[in-house]
C-alpha cells in the first residue's frame, strides 16, 4: 500500500548531473540567489555593502533582476510596494548594522500593512557573534533582535546548507495570511565562502491557507440573515485576499450599506447605491456604523484611523473576520473569525440565504440611507470653505488612469485621499497610514512601477516628505521608469503646522527651507514642472503620459477638514 506521506520527489537525469557536477566559481551567496530563483523571485531590491558582497556578486550569475536604491529604508519601501501590487514575497537584500537598521521603518510599514517583503540580511563573520565586542564592523550584539518585534518571523543562518531550508521558510511565512515582513540573516563568511553544494532547483514553500471554521460562518451567517440594519465595514485584507468581487456579493444579497477603510480603498464601488465611500473621520458615518444591529467587519482591526480616532462604539453584533489573530477583537468584543477574508466570505456566500426586502430596513431603503449620510457629509465640508483642496484632488483623479496605481506619504492631499479619493479599482491606492512613517510614497511608486511596468505610477509628496526620498530620482533616472511625482509644497511640514497652531496657538520646528524642486529634478535628468491648482489636471496628465520619471511642482497652502472626534 502507497501512502501520500510515502512519495518522494525524485530528480530528473539533468538535476542529477548538475548535482554531481555543479559550476565553479560559485560562494553562499550563489545559495541564496538560486533558492530566490527556484521560488519565483524575478526582481530583488537592495543596497549593497561590505558584509552582504557575496550576495551581490552572486546577482551577477543568476537572471535575477536587481533594482538599486539610494537608502535602505527607500529600498525597503519599494519592496513593500512591489509586495503589495504582486502579491509576491519582495525580495530585499541588504548589508549588516548601519544599512540593516536603516531599513526598520520601511518593515515597521510593512508589518502594519501586511506587505509580504523577504529582507535577507548579511550579518558579521560567525567569529564575531554570541554577544561578545569583537570590535567587528558593524557589529550587534544582537541584530536579531532589532528586527524581532518589527517583522512577522526571524531565521538565523549559520551554515551554507541551511540557507535554502531558511529562505524557502521565511518566503512561506511571508505569503501565509496575514501577508508581512520577514528577516533572514546570514553571516559575512558564510556568504563569500566557496561553495560544492549542489546548484538549488526548484524549491516547495507554498503558504498555508487560512480558512474559517464552519460553525462560526453558521452563526455569522444567521446574524446577518435575520438583521434588520446590517453594515459592513471593508478593510485592506479585503484587497490584500483578492475579495472585492465576494464583498460585493454579500453586501448586494444583504442590501448592507458598506464603508471602506483608508488601508481598504477600492474595495468596493465608490459609486454603489450602497456604498458609504471611506468618510470614516466623519461623526455622520460613525453614527451610522453604531446604529448597525449587526455589523460585519472584513479585514481590519478597527484601529485608529478606521474606528475614528477610537470614538465608535457600536452598539449591535459585531462579526470580525481577520487573518491577524493579534487584532482579532482587540477593540470590540465581536463574534471573531480567524481566517482570510475571501474564504471567509466565500464561505458565507454559500451558507447565508437570500434576505427578504422586508428585513432591508426600517421604512427607508438602505440606499436611501446612505445617500442621507453623505448628503450629511457633504454639507458639513461645503461650509468649510474647502474649495481649493478639493479642486486639487479633483484635478489628481481627473488626471490618473483607471488602471494607474497610486503612492501616497503622510502629507495633507494624501489624508484628504483616505476619505475623498475614488480609487476606481482595489490595489491601485497606497499609502503610508500603517505605519505613518515619512518618505514613503517616491520610492514606493519605484516598486509599483517595477511590479507593473504597463500603466503610469503616481507618487504624491508633501515636500517634507519628499525631502526623505529626493535621491531616488536618480534611481527612478537610472531604470527609466514611468513614475510622475506630485510634490505639494508648503514650505513645511504642513499637518504638524496645523496641529501645533490648534493646540498651542503657534507652531513650531515645523519650517522648512525650499529647494527648487523643478530644478533640483532636472539635475537628475528628470524633467519637471512647477503647476498650479488651475493647470494641475492637465501637467499632470501630461507628466503621466510621458515615457520615464517626471516630477511636477504645486506650490500650495492646503488646510485638513475639521476632524470630529474631537466634539
Amino acid at each position: 500500500m502507497t501512502h501520500d506521506h510515502d512519495l518522494v520527489l525524485r530528480p530528473t537525469a539533468a538535476q542529477t548531473q548538475a548535482a554531481l557536477d555543479p559550476p565553479p566559481g560559485r560562494n553562499g551567496g550563489d545559495l541564496v540567489v538560486e533558492t530566490l530563483t527556484g521560488l519565483g523571485a524575478t526582481t530583488v531590491f537592495g543596497l549593497p555593502g561590505q558584509h552582504a558582497l557575496g550576495m551581490f556578486d552572486a546577482l551577477r550569475r543568476s537572471d535575477l533582476a536587481y533594482v538599486g536604491l539610494r537608502v535602505e529604508n527607500n529600498a525597503g519601501f519599494a519592496a513593500d510596494a512591489y509586495g503589495r501590487i504582486t502579491g509576491e514575497a519582495a525580495p530585499l537584500l541588504l548589508s549588516t548594522g548601519p544599512g540593516a537598521l536603516t531599513s526598520l521603518a520601511a518593515l515597521q510599514e510593512a508589518a502594519a500593512a501586511s506587505a509580504p517583503v523577504l529582507a535577507i540580511s548579511s550579518q558579521v563573520p560567525g567569529a564575531g557573534l554570541g554577544g561578545g565586542r569583537h570590535g567587528y564592523l558593524h557589529e550587534l550584539p544582537d541584530q536579531q533582535a532589532s528586527f524581532r518585534g518589527v517583522v512577522k518571523s526571524v531565521h538565523p543562518v549559520r551554515t551554507q546548507s541551511q540557507i535554502p531550508s531558511a529562505i524557502a521558510a521565511a518566503w512561506e511565512s511571508a505569503l501565509t495570511a496575514p501577508h508581512g515582513p520577514v528577516w533572514v540573516e546570514i553571516p559575512q563568511d558564510v556568504l563569500l565562502a566557496a561553495t560544492d553544494l549542489p546548484v538549488v532547483t526548484a524549491v516547495d514553500a507554498a503558504p498555508h491557507d487560512l480558512p474559517p471554521r464552519p460553525e462560526l460562518t453558521a452563526v455569522a451567517a444567521d446574524l446577518l440573515a435575520n438583521a434588520a440594519r446590517p453594515a459592513i465595514i471593508a478593510g485592506g485584507g479585503v484587497v490584500r485576499a483578492d475579495a472585492s468581487g465576494k464583498l460585493r456579493q454579500l453586501a448586494e444579497r444583504l442590501n448592507a450599506p458598506v464603508v471602506t477603510t483608508f488601508g481598504g480603498k477600492g474595495a468596493f464601488p465608490w459609486s454603489h447605491p450602497l456604498s458609504l465611500q471611506s468618510w470614516l473621520e466623519d461623526r455622520h458615518t460613525t453614527d451610522f456604523l453604531e446604529d448597525a444591529d449587526v455589523l460585519l467587519v472584513v479585514g481590519s482591526g478597527l484601529g485608529e484611523l478606521s474606528s475614528n480616532y477610537f470614538t465608535f462604539k457600536p452598539r449591535g453584533r459585531v462579526i470580525q473576520i481577520e487573518a491577524d489573530l493579534g487584532k482579532l477583537e482587540s477593540n470590540h468584543p465581536a463574534l471573531g473569525i480567524h481566517a482570510d477574508a475571501r474564504l471567509a466570505l466565500s464561505a458565507l456566500l454559500e451558507t447565508l440565504p437570500a434576505r427578504q426586502d422586508a428585513q432591508a430596513g426600517e421604512g427607508e431603503s438602505a440606499a436611501d440611507r446612505v445617500r442621507a449620510v453623505l448628503g450629511l457629509v457633504r454639507e458639513r465640508i461645503d461650509s468649510q470653505e474647502l474649495a481649493l483642496e478639493q479642486k486639487v484632488l479633483a484635478a489628481v483623479r481627473k488626471a490618473l488612469p483607471d488602471r494607474s496605481a497610486t503612492f501616497w506619504d503622510m502629507t495633507i492631499l494624501a489624508y484628504w485621499a483616505w476619505s475623498a479619493f475614488d480609487a476606481r479599482r482595489p490595489n491601485t491606492m497606497h499609502s503610508a497610514q500603517g505605519a505613518g512613517g515619512l518618505g514613503y510614497a517616491f520610492p514606493a511608486a519605484i516598486g509599483g512601477a517595477v511590479a507593473d511596468p504597463t500603466h503610469p505610477v503616481l507618487a504624491v509628496s508633501g515636500d517634507g516628505g519628499a525631502l526623505y526620498s529626493i535621491a531616488e530620482l536618480a534611481t527612478a533616472r537610472q531604470h527609466n521608469l514611468d513614475v510622475t511625482w506630485l510634490i505639494v509644497d508648503d514650505g513645511g511640514y504642513g499637518i504638524l503646522r496645523e496641529y501645533m497652531t490648534d493646540a498651542f496657538g503657534q507652531a513650531t520646528a515645523t519650517e522648512l527651507s525650499r529647494p527648487d524642486y523643478v530644478a533640483l529634478a532636472e539635475s537628475f535628468g528628470v524633467p519637471g514642472v512647477r503647476t498650479t491648482a488651475d493647470t494641475l489636471a492637465d501637467d499632470l496628465a501630461k507628466s503621466l503620459a510621458t515615457p520615464g520619471p517626471s516630477v511636477v511642482v504645486l506650490p500650495a497652502v492646503l488646510r485638513m477638514f475639521a476632524p470630529t472626534h474631537l466634539d
